[in-house]
Formats: structure tokens, C-alpha cells, sequence
């Protein structure tokens, strides 16, 4: 596994389930991860969280990122307005493995109100085993960085 460092962060309604990340990431999987917050669950507002994250893994070459809210679905809309993201909603293990390698997705969000734990763990593990593939692969996501 090619990962340097993961930065993660969620808001209020994905608090608990970044807390249990936070463990599975670093104990299970071996991961040097940074809580980038929020610490505790007062209500947050989600985009202040993924920009925290963004900023980090843009800094810090080889890193990655993961963002949990309700859906997924805000903090992958904000996180992929930063050059150089390429945050991925994953919602099952095919599409997790499948943004890295043909997509090579650096910041992962997730949905803490779409899957129980169990099954976002398995989506996280997917996504930090897969590896990059490059060929026509390569040329695509140039292209994804190209402003229009």
C-alpha cells in the first residue's frame, strides 16, 4: 500500500462514524491518519471540514483525504471544486477499488447516513488497497485536471 498519510475529517452527522475510522484506518489497516476534526458533534457546516482536508493532502504529496457527512454528497461537491482533488463518492467496494485505479481518486466521502459501519469499513479498505493504474488511465485523468 502506497499511502503516505490520511487527513479525514466529517461534520456533525458523520462525527461517530470518523471517530470509528479514525481506529480502523490506523489500527487495523496501518495507516498514519490525522483528525483534521471536528472533535465532538455540535453542528458543523461540512464544506469548512473538507477544506481543512483538501488543503492538507494538496500540501502533502502522497497523502490522501477522507470526508464523511450525511450522504457524501456535500463534502465530495466542495472537495472536487480544489485543482489537484479528485474526491470520490463511493457507495460499495467495486466503486471504491474502480476510483482508484481507472479514476485515481485522492479523497474518498462517504455517507454516514447511507451504510451501516460494517459495510462503510469495507468501502475504506477497498479504496486504500487498490492501486493506480496507469496507461489509458493516465490519459484520462489529465484530462480530469484540465479547467474548461
Amino acid at each position: 500500500m502506497s499511502v503516505k498519510r490520511v487527513y479525514i475529517a466529517s461534520d456533525h452527522a458523520g462525527y461517530k462514524v470518523k471517530k470509528d475510522l479514525v481506529d480502523y484506518l490506523s489500527i487495523k489497516l496501518n495507516l498514519k491518519v490525522s483528525d483534521c476534526g471536528p472533535y465532538e458533534s455540535s453542528r458543523v457546516d461540512y464544506p469548512d471540514y473538507a477544506n481543512k482536508v483538501c488543503i492538507k493532502v494538496l500540501k502533502d504529496e502522497g497523502s490522501f483525504g477522507v470526508l464523511v457527512c450525511g450522504s457524501g454528497q456535500g463534502m465530495s461537491i466542495r472537495a472536487n471544486k480544489f485543482k489537484g482533488i479528485r474526491a470520490a463518492l463511493c457507495w460499495n467496494e467495486k466503486i471504491a477499488v474502480l476510483s482508484r485505479e481507472h479514476n485515481h481518486a485522492n479523497v474518498l466521502c462517504l455517507g454516514a447516513r447511507m451504510h451501516d459501519l460494517k459495510d462503510i469499513k469495507s468501502i475504506a479498505k477497498a479504496f486504500f488497497t487498490a492501486e493506480e493504474e496507469g496507461g489509458r488511465h493516465l490519459q484520462r485523468v489529465k484530462k480530469l485536471s484540465k479547467a474548461t
